[in-house]
């Protein structure tokens, strides 16, 4: 990286806006987090992965955040959001774990999914019930 003319300033390092804003539009859900969906290393990192894999949701970015301390503040300074794990859908922000379990709750993260043509799997158990 010597010699390239440039540094974190000119966005090389990983916790930089434009290293930050190239990771959350890499994919239409993208998950900042400790540890991995495999293996989560806090509780709300935790119900943020059982919360999309209840809607089926198995096609995502996890990025563990305690791999590189520079992301880990990039993030949080890209979202002014003090806190881990972060959630985007289509690029945007929609927040972390309390926020994430409040739009499965109310019925507003199947819409969501429904935007980025993800359909939740709750809607086929609704209908599975349904039919019983």
């Amino acid at each position: 990286a010597a010699g390239d003319g440039g540094g974190a300033e000119a966005g090389g390092g990983s916790g930089s806006r434009e290293a930050v804003e190239r990771l959350v539009r890499e994919h239409p859900v993208v998950v900042f987090m400790k540890g991995s969906p495999a293996q989560p290393l806090c509780g709300f990192s935790n119900a943020v992965v059982q919360i999309l894999r209840l809607h089926g949701v198995e096609d995502y970015r996890a990025h563990d955040v305690l791999q590189d301390p520079d992301l880990r503040q990039g993030i949080k300074n890209y979202s002014n959001w003090p806190t881990i794990p972060q959630v985007y859908l289509n690029g945007e922000f929609v927040g972390g774990c309390d926020i994430l379990l409040q739009m499965h709750q109310n019925g507003d993260l199947v819409e969501e999914l429904k935007k980025l043509g993800i359909r939740s799997a709750l809607l086929d158990a609704e209908k599975d019930q349904e039919k019983k």
